[in-house]
C-alpha cells in the first residue's frame, strides 16, 4: 500500500492552512466509513484564485486552481483525519467551473484536482466525478471542488 504522506514528500508538496468555515457549516463530517467534505473554492499563497474561465482565464489556469482546490482538501483530511494514509480511498470529486456560457472544458479544468489526488494516492485516488461549468461561484473563485473519501479500518 503506498503511503500518501511519503507521495507529498517525494512530490515536494507542502499543504495549506485548511480554511475555517464560511457560513453555517463544517468542513467535514464522518459517517461511519465515509469523510464527506465540504466544497473549498480555489485558493493561492495571494488569496482567491478570481477569474471566469473562458473570459479572463485559460484551461491551464482552471487546472492550477483546481490542483490547489485538491490541495485545500487533503490539508482538511489531514486535520480531520491526522494522516492522509488513514484515507483508503478517494471516492467522489464534484468540481465546479466558474465558466463563459458555453465553455465545454470543464472536465480538463476538473483534471487538475483529479490527477494530483492520483498523483498522492495512487489507484486509491481514482475516483468517480462530476465536472460542471457554473455561471458563478463564491467570491468570483475560478474552480470550487467538493469530495469525499472512504477512511480506512483502524
Amino acid at each position: 500500500m503506498e503511503s500518501a504522506e511519503k507521495n507529498l514528500v517525494s512530490l515536494g508538496i507542502e499543504l495549506p492552512q485548511p480554511p475555517a468555515p464560511g457560513g453555517t457549516y463544517i468542513p467535514a463530517k464522518r459517517v461511519g466509513a465515509m469523510l464527506y467534505l465540504s466544497g473549498v473554492v480555489s485558493t493561492g499563497p495571494d488569496g482567491i484564485i478570481t477569474g471566469m474561465a473562458g473570459v479572463d482565464r485559460t484551461v491551464e489556469d482552471g487546472y492550477a486552481a483546481a490542483r490547489a482546490c485538491a490541495l485545500t482538501q487533503l490539508a482538511v483530511i489531514r486535520r480531520e483525519l491526522g494522516s492522509l494514509d488513514r484515507v483508503a480511498e478517494v471516492v467522489s470529486v464534484n468540481g465546479y467551473v466558474n465558466a463563459a456560457p458555453g465553455f465545454g472544458d470543464a472536465p480538463e479544468v476538473i483534471n487538475g484536482c483529479s490527477d494530483l489526488l492520483v498523483k498522492v494516492f495512487g489507484e486509491a485516488g481514482r475516483h468517480v466525478r462530476a465536472a460542471l461549468g457554473m455561471s458563478a461561484l463564491p467570491r468570483n473563485a475560478l474552480v470550487e471542488v467538493q469530495m469525499s473519501v472512504r477512511v480506512r479500518e483502524s
